[in-house]
């Protein structure tokens, strides 16, 4: 007879204690049994949201897809106007991951090897040495990513791709997990450069992050000027909830979450959907099919969930989608986002009933 499986706890009496708490006193056999291990891995990914949301007001679903494609393994790429808090989120994170962090700030100057590494002389071993550029870590953040002409943006596709950078003809891996977080500002703002097609569908998800509500701009208005850091809000008192071998915890016990054959093909038929949507010139290619599919085990796993639901593919779906297609000239004119296109189509494409 198997096993019973554990009751989910309320997420608002969720702390990092209590998740420490639950660790150390369950019995040995605990932490073998899967049930046990996806209840605590729920937990830890959930009181790492609540921790985000200390730093960052009104920006809750930004943070879930955030966590979504650090739970996947995945990347992520926010937009944004100057201002609404896109490197605060990254900062945020930082500061409850427990691994190495580097920050790049991209400008129209930056080089590739700024970005990479490259070779320096040593005059004492009248040698060349290899000096590891900042995507040698676990969390980079490139910031304003547009800012930099597309030669110094192509110089992550590799690292992206392949978790390692080829430095004078040796292949160097970068430290597991790695994950970069790259803000940029709308196309329209000036001084910036569209990022390249191939660099785009690297990134796992975009996410664009809006305007707070009233109530919320109020608060963090409150917030903010009780502090002395300008008008920034202050990360110290953020804990550090994760160290790199719980990330990759996290994503291995994501990975192994039941995905039942109709969910995957509805993940499929979603990408598959684009490519001849009405209204859509480009649609999503196979990557997108694979996003949806590690993104809905990375939501189920956050919501403490057993197995995939389809509304987990739905929810991170147009994150997943809104970079990958393009809007036929037509409904551009017309002043239709692509967001809203693909909004019909999640409309339409039937969602399995399990």
């Amino acid at each position: 007879m198997s096993e019973p499986t554990p009751e989910q706890p309320s997420s608002a009496a969720l702390t990092p204690e209590t998740v420490a708490a639950t660790t150390a006193t369950a019995p040995p056999q605990a932490a073998v049994n899967p049930n046990v291990q996806r209840q605590r891995a729920s937990q830890l990914a959930q009181a790492l949201r609540l921790e985000l949301q200390k730093a960052l007001i009104g920006q809750k679903a930004v943070i879930d897809d955030v966590l979504t494609a650090l739970i996947a393994g995945g990347h992520v790429l926010v937009e944004g106007v100057p201002g609404l808090g896109k490197t605060l989120l990254v900062r945020a994170l930082a500061r409850c991951f427990g691994g190495e962090f580097a920050r790049i700030q991209f400008t129209p100057d930056l080089m590739p090897s700024d970005v990479t590494g490259h070779a320096v002389y040593d005059l004492q071993s009248e040698q060349f040495k290899l000096r590891k550029g900042p995507v040698f870590t676990n969390l980079l953040l490139a910031d304003e990513i547009n800012r930099a002409p597309a030669k110094t943006q192509a110089a992550l596709l590799e690292v992206m791709q392949e978790r390692q950078v080829t430095l004078e003809g040796r292949a160097l891996a970068v430290p597991l997990p790695f994950m970069v977080l790259a803000t940029q500002n709308p196309i329209e703002q000036e001084g910036t450069y569209p990022l390249p097609e191939a660099e785009l569908d690297r990134f796992m998800l975009k996410l664009r992050m809006d305007y707070p509500a009233q109530d919320e701009e109020l608060n963090m208005v409150r917030q903010v000027t009780r502090s002395s850091r300008a008008d920034m809000l202050d990360v110290t008192p953020l804990r550090t909830l994760l160290q790199a071998k719980d990330v990759q915890a996290l994503q291995k016990i994501a990975s192994d979450l039941p995905l039942d054959e109709q969910v995957l093909d509805y993940a499929v038929r979603l990408a598959r959907a684009t490519r001849s949507w009405p209204g859509l010139a480009i649609g999503a290619g196979p990557r997108a099919s694979i996003a949806l599919a590690r993104g809905g085990r990375a939501r189920a796993l956050l919501r403490g969930g057993d197995f995939v639901l389809p509304d987990d593919i739905k929810g991170c779906a147009l994150a997943v989608l809104r970079h990958r297609v393009r809007l036929a000239p037509e409904l551009d004119i017309e002043g239709l986002s692509v967001d809203q296109v693909l909004q019909q189509l999640l409309d339409q494409v039937p969602a399995p009933r399990l």
